[in-house]
């Protein structure tokens, strides 16, 4: 299989790997998500997101410990997960079988959810890496987007009607999973009554307009920025650049071409804007197709047995400006008495270099994923404490 950086990236100037303003698509042509196989995950089965979540803790002093990780049995709120652009069919739009590729990012992206919400990932029939390649050559996707935007509307209207029983719910997907979700709240859910049972959107990996120094409009009406973990109803979204290699001036990533707008950033390890450590939880052996492989975690070289990895102390971030980019900027608070390494991988990488354009893109969630999933139980509470549900609930 080619890597991530040569099917996406033949172009000088890549643009956001994220579905955009899909035109309408006819619903028939999305599937009826009747079937239990046009799921990639649902509560109560054995899938993607059951996978094995345990994580090994490296301390700075270089000492580990192993955290095991229990699903909650009894959520009292939901999650609908979409994934992002990894199908490698070479179809513009992917088919609706559940490959490695989808099966893996769901295990990194969404399966750490469950230990606070029951999740829901529809399959859907995605622009596909090579479909995206092209639409970076300047080609138009139009049907190929409406595809996957029905296929998600279609998912998301059949877990309304049978699955969700008035709970509340948190709308979680990055880059092209990111876009059509913000596309959803923008036509399906805000300004109808199904916008109350909504928890939070979090969408890192594509760009939101934001009126200059507002929390509230441009691409969502009446969806603000989060401010506080004990806010409901609000948008955490954002996209990841080391703090010493910001985007350069052709990166799409950080930016919008709107007056008066610019992209959205909140920082889910620090909504009142302080920087501080992140709770990260990185892939033990790398960020995932396209990325370099990750070294050795300590100086010692010993081996992780664990999927994760936690590094506590070691990644702070905080929300910046730069010119006419706005991100949420990483940095790795490098110390020689620490035993643990510098280097942690996130960048996509062709010929041996990372594409500068697009950022830490591959680990935009796993690193600050431990403050979403714990900001998803925050605002869940908060959430219920004006939502109560039913004593028949």
């Amino acid at each position: 299989m080619k890597s991530l950086a040569a099917i996406l990236l033949a172009t000088a100037a890549p643009t956001v790997a994220t579905a955009q303003s899909p035109a309408p698509a006819t619903p028939q042509a999305a599937p009826t998500y009747t079937n239990p196989d046009d799921w990639l995950c649902r509560p109560g089965r054995t899938d993607a997101c059951s996978a094995n979540q345990d994580a090994t803790i490296i301390r700075a002093d270089g000492t580990r410990t192993i955290e095991r990780f229990d699903a909650d049995e009894n959520p009292k709120f939901d999650c609908f997960y979409v994934y992002p652009t990894v199908s490698a069919d070479p179809t513009p739009n992917s088919d609706m079988a559940a490959g490695p590729e989808e099966v893996a990012v769901a295990t990194s992206q969404a399966a750490r959810f469950t230990k606070h919400c029951r999740v829901f990932a529809p399959l859907y029939r995605q622009m596909t890496l090579v479909a995206l390649r092209e639409a970076l050559q300047g080609k138009p996707m139009p049907d190929i987007r409406a595809r996957a935007f029905a296929d998600v509307k279609a998912a998301w209207e059949e877990y309304l009607a049978y699955d969700n029983h008035g709970r509340g719910v948190v709308l979680i997907g990055h880059s092209q999973g990111a876009g059509l979700l913000k596309d959803l709240m923008a036509r399906e859910i805000e300004g109808k009554p199904v916008q109350r049972q909504i928890i939070s959107l979090i969408i890192p990996g594509t760009n939101v307009a934001v009126p200059v120094g507002k929390d509230v409009g441009g691409d969502l009406k009446s969806t603000p920025m989060c401010r506080s973990n004990k806010q409901s109803g609000c948008l955490v979204s954002y996209v990841s650049f080391r703090a010493d290699s910001p985007p350069p001036q052709f990166s799409r990533f950080g930016s919008v071409d709107q007056p008066g707008m610019t992209a959205a950033c909140v920082d889910p390890a620090a909504l009142d804007g302080q920087s501080k450590p992140t709770d990260a939880y990185l892939g033990a052996a790398g960020a995932g197709m396209g990325s370099a492989r990750q070294g050795a975690w300590s100086q010692d070289g010993a081996p992780v047995t664990t999927p994760f990895v936690k590094v506590p102390g070691l990644i702070s971030t905080r929300c910046v400006t730069a010119g006419r980019f706005r991100y949420l900027a990483v940095t790795t608070n490098a110390n020689p008495a620490d035993k643990r390494t510098d280097t942690i991988v996130g960048e996509i990488v062709r010929d041996g270099r990372p594409l500068a354009a697009w950022g830490l893109h591959l680990i935009d969630m796993p690193v600050v994923m431990g403050d979403l999933v714990e900001l998803t139980e925050d605002q869940a509470k908060a959430w219920l404490a004006k939502n109560p549900p039913s004593p028949a609930g």
